[in-house]
């Protein structure tokens, strides 16, 4: 024996003994070093194992002797450490056959006291219970011996004395009394409901005859009723599509009247949009530009109007200003000249009015060359009209002859002789 690794494959186990272990080592597929000579190796089977557990002639809890055959699996258990050494302790060194012989001996023994502890009836009829029950007390006494039952199977069950045979003739003739008696029942149920189907079938057919005649006189009274009533029904639609084809001649003559109205009522629509269209284009072509043209020139006169009498007022204002100096200055000098005429009043006590209107005649046309040269200094003249009074140089010729007119009234101011009446008298 040569020293290092050993293997086994799943279906057994490697048990090592001797140096380094106080108890077996146990492998169950797998490797394990082994030392030589000091170590010994030895393998169990872990196949599973059929075993046929036949028990002939056993005597069930009724005195009835029958043989039972039936199938089990068993194999060593290698997953379970406790179990596997168990079975190493009773088995190892033997051969499988022997092994099958123990397991098989110890399950004969407990099917043999499950048939003694049950009736025929009950195995016969109760199979799996028996199974069962012989499974479980086999597996409690094999696990100790470290062996599993995977299953057990009833095979077969047979007795030499024909019990079974009569149990199955027994019940074979109570099945046929069933079914004799069964099929008899059935026949006379079936006889009944034929007789019962029979009768409801002539009744069925007796109602359909009768409601046939009467659905037949019902027909020819209502077929009566109805060309009666077809016919009157007839001679109504006659007057009535005389009465409708006159109702609609009439409405033909209305409709084409109305289309007449309505056509000639969108033809006087089409005018009045057309007058409105034109009436709308001489808007925004003329009148609307005219309008537009005519704000224009109120605005652009307006302005004017503005600037003008603006320049107008400012020239005015010195026009004033200056014709108040002058005025003042003319003022002084008819005060001087008035008081000289003062003292010569006394001299021309004697001259009648005509005399004085010379004077005054004389005087006027002076006035009106002072009033009017500051005038004809300026350079520029702006008049503004309303279009009420004169314009241009009558206005302005009218300005120098009212102040000219005024004079009567500074001379009657400053030396109470009215020039005016003077003059009107002569």
């Amino acid at each position: 024996m040569t020293w290092g690794f050993v293997t086994c494959g799943p279906n057994e186990a490697l048990v090592i003994s001797g140096c380094c272990h106080s108890k077996p080592l146990l492998i169950p597929g797998g490797r394990a070093f082994v030392w030589p000579f000091i170590q010994r190796i030895q393998r169990i089977s872990l196949n599973t194992m059929t075993l046929i557990v036949d028990s002939p002639t056993v005597y069930t809890s009724q005195g009835v002797p029958i043989s039972v055959t039936g199938i089990a699996q068993v194999k060593i258990q290698g997953q379970n450490a406790e179990m596997l050494l168990n079975a190493c302790e009773q088995f190892l060194g033997k051969k499988e056959s022997e092994i099958q012989h123990i397991a098989l001996v110890t399950l004969e023994g407990h099917q043999r006291a499950i048939m003694g502890s049950m009736t025929v009836e009950e195995i016969y009829k109760d199979r799996k219970k028996f199974s069962k029950q012989v499974f479980e007390v086999a597996s409690s006494d094999l696990v100790n011996m470290g062996i599993t039952v995977v299953s057990y199977t009833l095979k077969d069950i047979r007795d030499e004395e024909g019990y079974l045979k009569s149990l199955g003739m027994a019940r074979t003739a109570e099945v046929k009394r069933d079914a004799r008696i069964g099929e008899a029942e059935a026949r006379a149920d079936a006889q009944i409901k034929e007789a019962l189907a029979e009768e409801q079938r002539m009744a069925s057919v007796f109602v359909n005859d009768a409601e046939i005649a009467k659905a037949r006189r019902d027909f020819e009274l209502k077929k009566a009723a109805y060309d009666a009533e077809v016919q009157a029904r007839n001679a109504e639609a006659e007057m009535a599509y005389e009465l409708q084809a006159a109702k609609t001649r009439q409405r033909i003559k209305e409709e084409q009247m109305q289309i007449k109205v309505v056509e000639r009522t969108q033809q006087i629509q089409v005018q009045e949009q057309e007058i409105a269209r034109k009436e709308r284009e001489l808007e925004a072509t003329i009148r609307r530009p005219a309008e537009a043209e005519k704000f224009r020139l109120e605005k652009i006169a307006e302005a004017n109007h503005k600037r003008v009498l603006l320049e107008a007022e400012a020239e005015a204002e010195a026009v004033r200003l200056k014709g108040e100096a002058e005025a003042f200055a003319i003022q002084a000098k008819a005060t001087a000249e008035a008081e000289q005429m003062a003292k010569k009043a006394e001299a021309w006590k004697e001259y009648k009015e005509a005399a004085m209107v010379d004077m005054f005649l004389d005087v006027i046309p002076k006035i009106a060359a002072e009033v009017a040269a500051p005038l004809s200094q300026a350079k520029k003249i702006t008049m503004v009209s309303s279009g009420n009074g004169e314009v241009g140089a009558a206005k302005l010729t009218g300005e120098v002859l009212d102040i000219v007119n005024r004079v009567p009234l500074l001379v009657k101011s400053m030396t109470g002789v009215d020039i005016s009446r003077s003059v009107q008298g002569a």
